[in-house]
């Protein structure tokens, strides 16, 4: 009975693995669009937050590798414990570095009164984002559970965020476009800053929990 329970978990865990390895690769391919998109559209439009926003995906490729490179050490637990904070520190520091980076830009803007042009393209995508996003996020969640991993957990906290960060952005960019406020723009970048620094702080502290296991 126990060589059965034991087989069970092991096939549990190995689709899970899948799955997870899956969700990374989608999440990659994804993050390659969306975020050269945005830059692309944000250059184009002088748009603070679209740079934000595609710098914010160039940042989850990095977390989605992270994630990759969790799944495949899971076989050894040593290894694991050491990809789990080394992926988590990597993907905090790097969220860190995106939200100061945003703020300051975000209040030059604001400072010299510099708007961006309306950006249909920036539009798509962060619709697009909206809608996507929380369907990535949901099935990461899953997998993080079963596997019981803090670093495909925020992971998954990460696709969460990206929603909002969509949503804030979409926000910014129809007001310039509809309203023609040209604050809504680095107002909505600099909306995004807290939020990005607040889940490079919980990587961080996550990494260091798993050092003081």
């Amino acid at each position: 009975m126990l060589i059965a329970d034991s087989i069970s978990t092991a096939y549990l865990r190995a689709a899970l693995l899948r799955r997870g390895r899956l969700l990374a690769f989608l999440s990659i391919g994804y993050m390659i669009v969306e975020g050269g998109v945005s830059i692309v559209a944000g250059a184009l439009a002088g748009s603070v937050s679209l740079m934000g926003f595609g710098l914010d995906s160039v940042v989850e490729l990095g977390s989605d590798s992270a994630a990759l490179h969790r799944i495949a050490a899971d076989l050894e637990p040593e290894r694991r414990a050491r990809a789990e904070r080394r992926a988590q520190r990597i993907i905090a520091a790097c969220f860190l570095a995106l939200a100061l980076y945003v703020t300051i830009d975000a209040l030059r803007g604001l400072w010299l009164h510099v708007g961006a042009a309306p950006s249909t393209l920036g539009i798509i995508v962060a619709a697009t984002s909206v809608m996507v996003m929380p369907l990535l996020a949901r099935a990461k969640r899953r997998v993080a559970a079963g596997l019981e991993s803090r670093a495909l957990a925020a992971d998954a906290r990460q696709a969460d965020f990206c929603a909002y960060l969509s949503a804030i952005l979409l926000s910014g960019l129809l007001l310039n476009a509809l309203l023609g406020w040209w604050w809504a723009d680095p107002a909505a970048a600099l909306a995004m800053a807290p939020i990005i620094a607040r889940e490079g702080v919980l990587g961080w502290r996550g990494a260091a929990c798993c050092d003081a296991c």
